[in-house]
């Protein structure tokens, strides 16, 4: 385990992880989560088990394991960037602040950055390590990655009581063919990202939440 050869040679590592880089609609959520290995080996095998990608795990494991992985850790916190953002920044530097905002917050000092994937957090002067498949390798990475999945589902069945007509709460702003069906029909809304296709060629969105404005 490669925490493990950190924590031999008197390291601290953080995880972090984003969750909603390639959707159409909401913000991106990105989880950084410093885990203390003593707790996380108390843990039930079979709770320990369910740390690994979020991707993997239903709604039901994921609210199961998320209190385990909040006992276990020294500090975690999940921040995101907004659609703006997004649309103001590119998706890219919106992922990298949200993953700063989330390291910025927590309570515990690190010394070294884990990151999923082959790209380093742009504008993190610390050490970074990348790794392709973190959130199958790294706990401290699983970790993040099941509480940024879960605080973002959260947040897009919340937005689908406000815009009923996207199906929000089932594809959590992902490209099913529901969604882009439901962007054809009424056109996009404020949680849309412009800059993406296929909510490019609508233009600005119109659409505001049910009861708003009314």
């Amino acid at each position: 385990m490669i925490e493990a050869k950190l924590l031999r040679s008197g390291r601290v590592p953080v995880g972090v992880d984003e969750v909603g880089r390639g959707c159409l609609a909401g913000p991106v959520f990105a989880a950084a989560v410093i885990l203390d290995f003593s707790r996380l080996e108390r843990l039930d095998p079979e709770d320990k088990a369910l740390i690994r990608d979020s991707k993997e795990l239903s709604q039901a494991q994921r609210a199961r394991i998320i209190p385990a992985i909040e006992r276990s850790a020294l500090a975690w916190h999940v921040a995101q960037a907004s659609v703006e953002e997004i649309e103001r920044l590119n998706i890219a530097q919106a992922t990298f602040l949200a993953m700063r905002r989330a390291l910025g917050r927590l309570t515990r000092a690190f010394d070294i950055l884990l990151v999923d994937g082959k790209l380093r957090v742009a504008g993190h002067d610390g050490e970074q390590m990348t790794i392709v498949k973190g959130d199958s390798l790294c706990y401290s990475i699983a970790a993040a990655s099941i509480l940024a999945k879960e605080a973002r589902d959260d947040y897009m069945r919340f937005q689908a009581t406000r815009y009923p007509n996207y199906g929000f709460d089932s594809h959590v702003g992902y490209a099913t063919k529901l969604h882009l069906a439901m962007i054809e029909q009424h056109g996009p809304c404020v949680l849309h990202r412009r800059n993406f296709d296929p909510i490019r060629k609508h233009g600005i969105p119109v659409v505001a939440a049910e009861g708003l404005f009314g």
